[in-house]
């Protein structure tokens, strides 16, 4: 893969794997938060940690309602930020079963229309809208109600960002596909 302008690896594994595993962890972050959760509201204990000052996201406690956010925010997180790596490394879902009998110029050609009919007008659509949720959180200060998590801008973030991600992959693939079409 070196010689193909690929990561090179790092003690045997490639970068986009480490981060992919980091991803995988988060998880299981996302698992022990559910689990503490239901603990917590099971046991009735509510709030959690209560802090002297006011904390960044947190606000001044860790309540049940801030484990669920916190639940759907990682999970938006975990599902838009490697979406670009996976994209990367193909391992992204598609119709196989009519894919798969192609030559390798007609899958390139298949993917490059889809690229340009499907993904480049979604993404042309969504980034603006992503950009301006992101940027409306933040000037209006926006939070959780019912002593949730504050600044929602952060985690809203995820969502330009994983958009971004992907278009840049997508740039990345349209030029690989052209190239790929005009081989003979």
């Amino acid at each position: 893969m070196a010689g193909q302008g690929r990561d090179e690896n790092i003690g045997g594994v490639e970068p986009r794997s480490i981060i992919l595993n980091l991803f995988a962890i988060l998880v299981v972050v996302l698992m022990v938060a559910i689990t503490a959760q239901v603990v917590c509201s099971f046991l009735d204990f509510n709030p959690i940690v209560v802090f002297d000052s006011s904390w960044p996201v947190l606000g001044g406690a860790v309540t049940l309602n801030s484990l669920l956010d916190f639940q759907w925010h990682l999970l938006a997180v975990i599902a838009l930020l490697p979406a670009g790596i996976v994209w990367r490394m193909d391992r992204h879902v598609r119709v196989d079963f009519l894919y798969a009998q192609q030559s390798y110029r007609r899958k390139a050609l298949v993917e490059l229309t889809g690229h340009l009919l499907f993904t480049a007008p979604f993404l042309f659509l969504c980034l603006p809208a992503a950009w301006s949720f992101v940027v409306s959180a933040y000037t209006s200060g926006q939070g959780s109600r019912n002593d949730g998590l504050n600044d929602l801008f952060l985690i809203k973030s995820a969502l330009p960002a994983g958009l971004g991600l992907l278009a840049l992959v997508l740039v990345v693939d349209v030029v690989q596909k052209i190239r790929e079409v005009r081989k003979p």
